[in-house]
Parts: C-alpha cells; sequence; structure tokens
C-alpha cells in the first residue's frame, strides 16, 4: 500500500483545471477527513486525492495517474477492513460525492453511483417497498461490497449481491468509458462479479429489486453465554429449516451498554440472534414465535420493524475510527463442536468489543452453477468471521494474536474457502485462491485483456503474467 513515486506539487494543479470537484493535497483543508477510511489501524496518506463529482473526473485521474506513472487507489464507503481505498504515495479518487440513486419501480431496477453507502440505496428503494441484496451496515459502500461479491439478510433468498447487478459502468485502465453487462463485454462482466478493483473503476451499479418491506420482522434477541448450547441448538434447526425469507446471523460478544439488554448483563458474556424475516409480517410473526419463547432471554427487540432500521441496526457496532482486525473461513454447516470452540474462544476475547459472527448464506446462491461469477464458493452453508475490534493502540498485538488464534483452532471445519472482502492486508496468495474456489486463472486472463500493464494493483490484485 506504498509508493514511492514523487510528482512535483506544481504538476497536480495540470490535473485541478481538468476536474469539476475538489483537488485535495496534503496539508489541505479536508485532506485528513477525505483520507480516513473505517479502519482506525490504516494511517496512509496519498499524494493527493481527487473528490470526484462524475465519471470525468474519475477519467481524467486515471489519466493523470497514468501519465505520471502514479498509482492509484479508489475510496467508496472506505470500508473494506484491508484498508484498500488508500495508499501513502498514490493518487485517490474519492467517489464519496458520488451518490445519486435512480429508481425504476416498473423495471425493478436501481441505478446507483459508486459513492453510495448501502442506507443510500435502502432508503431510495424502500420508497417504493422494493431492496436488493446489500450488507449488515448501513455505511458500507456498494461499489466495494458488490465487487467482492457481497451478502446480506436478504441472500438466502436472491444470492450474492454481485449476483443481482445487471450492468455496471467502468472506466479502464486508458480512460475508456465502457459498460459491463451480460450482452457487453461479458467477460468485464464475468471479472467484476467478485474480482473486485482489479479491472477498472466502476461508476455506477444496476442492480434488481425485489418486493421487500417496507415493514417485516425483525430485530435481534440475547441470552446470558450459559445458554450458548440450547441457543446453538435453536440456530441449527432454523439453518436446517431452509427458509429463505428467514435470515438468522449468531453473534457472540460481551454485552455492550446497550439500552435494550438488561443492565444486570452489561459488559459480560452473550449469545445473540440477529434476525430477519423478510417475508409478510404474518409469516414473520409465525416464524419467530419459538425463538422469542426460547429460555430466558437478556433482551429482546424482536418486533415489526422498517427494513430501513433493520439495516442499520449494526451500525452502532461498527463505528469508523476504531482498530479492527478480522479472520473469516466458509463453512458447510454448524457442527456442534465448532460452535462450542468458537462459544470457548469468544469468552477469552480481550476486547468487548470484539464479536464472532455466523452470517446466513445457503439457498440462492447455492442453486448457481461453480461458473457463474469468480465469487465462487457456492458449496458454502454460512461465513464464520472473527472480528476484532478494540480502542487503543497499545493492544494491537493482543487482539491481533486472538484473532488469529481463534482461526487457528477453527480453521479446520471451513470448506476451504474464504470471503475475499474480510481478507485482511497480509492475506494474499493461497489466501486469494481461496476466496476464489477455482477461478483464479480465469481472473488472470480476464485482468490481462483489460489491465495489462496491473495499473490497477492497490487491491487484492490479480496480476496478469509477465512475458
Amino acid at each position: 500500500m506504498t509508493t514511492t513515486t514523487a510528482v512535483d506539487t506544481k504538476v497536480f494543479e495540470a490535473l485541478r483545471a481538468r476536474l469539476r470537484g475538489p483537488l485535495v493535497l496534503p496539508g489541505a483543508d479536508g485532506y485528513d477527513a477525505a483520507r480516513a477510511i473505517w479502519n482506525g489501524t490504516i494511517d496512509r496518506k496519498p499524494a493527493a486525492i481527487v473528490r470526484c463529482l462524475g465519471v470525468g473526473d474519475v477519467a481524467a485521474g486515471i489519466d493523470f495517474a497514468r501519465e505520471q506513472g502514479l498509482a492509484i487507489s479508489v475510496k467508496g464507503g472506505g470500508h473494506n477492513i484491508s484498508g484498500l481505498a488508500v495508499a501513502d504515495g498514490a493518487l485517490m479518487l474519492d467517489m464519496s460525492l458520488m451518490r445519486g440513486v435512480w429508481v425504476d419501480r416498473q423495471a425493478k431496477r436501481v441505478h446507483a453511483q459508486a459513492g453510495c453507502l448501502l442506507g443510500d440505496v435502502d432508503r431510495e428503494t424502500q420508497l417504493h417497498g422494493l431492496a436488493t441484496v446489500l450488507g449488515f451496515v448501513s455505511n458500507t459502500g456498494i461499489a466495494g461490497l458488490t465487487l467482492g461479491g457481497g451478502f446480506g439478510y436478504l441472500t438466502p433468498r436472491f444470492g450474492w449481491t454481485s449476483d443481482n447487478v445487471v450492468s455496471m459502468d467502468v472506466v479502464t485502465a486508458e480512460g475508456r468509458i465502457v459498460r459491463a453487462s451480460d450482452s457487453e463485454n461479458p467477460d468485464l462482466f464475468w471479472g467484476l462479479r467478485g474480482g473486485g478493483g482489479n479491472f477498472g473503476v466502476v461508476t455506477s451499479f444496476e442492480y434488481r429489486l425485489y418486493e421487500v418491506g417496507p415493514e417485516i420482522m425483525a430485530g435481534a434477541i440475547a441470552w446470558p453465554a450459559s445458554e450458548a448450547p440450547g441457543v446453538f441448538e435453536l440456530f441449527k434447526s432454523v439453518q436446517a429449516e431452509a427458509n429463505p425469507e428467514m435470515a438468522c446471523v449468531l453473534g457472540l460478544r460481551k454485552a455492550p451498554p446497550a439500552p435494550w439488554l438488561a443492565p444486570e448483563i452489561h459488559g459480560k458474556d452473550i449469545v445473540a440472534l440477529f434476525i430477519c424475516h423478510s417475508g409478510t409480517l404474518a409469516d414473520g410473526e409465525k416464524a419467530v414465535q419459538r425463538i422469542k419463547a426460547f429460555g430466558k432471554p437478556v433482551g429482546d427487540i424482536v418486533q415489526p420493524r422498517t427494513y430501513t432500521s433493520q439495516q442499520s441496526l449494526l451500525d452502532a457496532t461498527q463505528p469508523s475510527g476504531r482498530r479492527y482486525y478480522w479472520k473469516s473461513e466458509y463453512l458447510s454447516g454448524h457442527e456442534t463442536e465448532m460452535l462450542k470452540g468458537a462459544a470457548n474462544h469468544a469468552a477469552r476475547m480481550p476486547s468487548p468489543h470484539s464479536a464472532i459472527l455466523f452470517f446466513p448464506l445457503a439457498g440462492a446462491l447455492n442453486k448457481l452453477g461453480a461458473g457463474h461469477s469468480p465469487v465462487g464458493n457456492r458449496d458454502a452453508a454460512s461465513v464464520f468471521n472473527i472480528a476484532a475490534s478494540w480502542e487503543q493502540p497499545g493492544a494491537d498485538a493482543e487482539n491481533i494474536e486472538w484473532a488469529r488464534e481463534t482461526w487457528r483452532d477453527l480453521r479446520r471445519f471451513s470448506t476451504g474457502g474464504t470471503y475475499v472482502n474480510f481478507l485482511t492486508e497480509e492475506e494474499t496468495g493461497d489466501r486469494l485462491r481461496d476466496a476464489y474456489g477455482g477461478h483464479f486463472d480465469r481472473l488472470v486472463q480476464v485482468k490481462s485483456k483489460w489491465d495489462p500493464t496491473n495499473f490497477f494493483k492497490l487491491n487484492k490484485n490479480i496480476a496478469p503474467a509477465r512475458p
């Protein structure tokens, strides 16, 4: 994430003249805010930041970086765990001002610019009782989520986020503006649906929409850790029913001082289910009855609520600027031994902000062929995420080692695959191949055609072979 090319500050003035949006240089007002990203362990200083207002600014930035021999990074929501949005000495394209959303209710399509956050899209589509597959934290950017595959509460019904993309507008390494879809540049379209930022800068996305909400049965319910064995069996039973409208996330952590949790449990180990039934309210009420009746919960906010409120329910657990380190694997199921092992490690987590999470996947994505997109791993039932989170730099080593130790112990339950958007900075090589489930070589072929010089290298890089 470091480049060595230096460019005279005067040269940047020529770039400024080619832009509609602001160009922010080191030391200028707004520089630190523009370079800041979600993961507080990342502190990098780009040579300059283009705050793009449109596709023209993106193309101008790419042309300038190519002419000057600068590496280029792209910031959408800035939420990637590896900090891919920013690099020392690079030119950053900050897309965060490009947040337009247009809904076509009749066609059930939404067009969204690449700077949009999940909440931007959800707010507009829910005005029409429609939604697409997006993630779990509303402040996440749609671009990074989608280009890495993407999953959320609607994944059991409708698949990966990238399975629901109809088209993308892209600026290539040569500065050309092209469209990628099933009928236009289909090889590029295939590569972008999981291959990340390796092939160009996507400036807008078109997604399919589905009738969801505005009101659904959803929320969270928690029990003391002493009830974890019974909750595990309940969770496994819910997953086994294979009702795609019922998404259930399992979480292990220490109880935060949230008002919905009993004060006496604050700071103590809990097991929680985050529930989203995206069908009718009547069906949702029936589906959650036995969950709400189980054991003695220490907090229960599973109730009729808006879909947008559910989409932002976890936002407070992921504040920008906190320090984060993750490890993850795909699972083919939820073995009791695995769940017990996770609970043992959760009891030893050094930070009250960390968590171990199991996100549901099984359903629609398993029905598509393995080669449908490079996300691959269509044999997965869930994503297992060890999410270390803490406040102080002095606690880095302890928290990172807890995550790594937990992963080393529990990795034996993996399918062998992992989610590319959850890979940390040092996870390259074999880990990148694990993420692509056998599609790595085909991705290299696409990269060789669309970016043969590896101009776009500040990503989970798939470098083409050198002649």
